[in-house]
């Protein structure tokens, strides 16, 4: 019975999903009691006039500006995640969306330039310890899987000058876009004006500097296309 139910539960987020016949009774319950718990941290959003709508909270979750994020449904947010909202436009996590333990989203730190957005598609899994930036705004398209270690700083120091230190030169902002569908390996760098066409595979430890065409298969510091993905199907 307790199978079926969390099944049932499941489901209604992932019909494809279907739980391991041998999971035994204990390790259902607690799958069941740790969830209820995350469901249960959710509710502090009604102290800032939200209305928490089957959002999943892991222990130590930090919010800041929590009027500026959005959340759609079925979002959970593992143990010691960041959020911080402080900019021109909201911070936007869609339906179904995994953000795994101790990563930051940080729109901008800074409250004399604050930078513009970060907008994160549905169906969407990132790994532990990523750190996603908003300067100069940030898009990560539906159903992108995404390994652990992820950093993406659509910001760039100006360091023209050499007689005058480089953190009073300001900053360039450009953007970085990346498409839907996208396999973004472990460690993996993205830098400031890039765009990653839908469909890619970016390998574990590559740095972006520049933009993919869709479909690409990436790998290398910088990175360059080795491959691509309609070429394997000789289409």
């Amino acid at each position: 019975m307790l199978h079926k139910l969390i099944n049932r539960i499941v489901k209604a987020k992932n019909p494809s999903f279907e739980l391991d016949k041998n999971l035994s009774s204990m390790t259902l319950i607690s799958l069941l009691v740790g969830r209820s718990w995350n469901y249960l941290r959710s509710f502090r959003l009604l102290f800032y006039l939200k209305i928490p709508n089957l959002l999943f909270l892991g222990k130590g979750v930090r919010l800041d500006v929590e009027r500026n994020i959005e959340f759609g449904r079925w979002v959970q947010l593992h143990d010691y995640v960041y959020l911080s909202a402080l900019g021109q436009e909201a911070l936007v996590i869609g339906n179904n969306v995994s953000i795994g333990a101790f990563s930051r989203i940080v729109i901008s730190t800074s409250y004399n330039n604050p930078g513009k957005y970060i907008r994160i598609g549905n169906n969407v899994g990132l790994g532990e310890f990523a750190y996603l930036g908003g300067g100069g705004g940030l898009v990560i398209g539906d159903g992108c899987i995404i390994g652990q270690y992820l950093s993406c700083h659509p910001e760039n120091h100006i360091y023209d000058d050499p007689e005058t230190e480089i953190r009073f030169q300001g900053t360039t902002r450009s953007g970085i876009a990346i498409g839907r569908n996208c396999w973004i390996g472990s460690k993996v760098t993205v830098l400031d004006g890039v765009s990653i066409g839908d469909g890619c595979v970016i390998a574990a430890g590559s740095v972006v500097t520049r933009d993919m065409p869709e479909n690409s298969i990436v790998a290398g510091v910088p990175a360059k296309v080795i491959k691509s993905r309609v070429d394997l199907h000789g289409i």
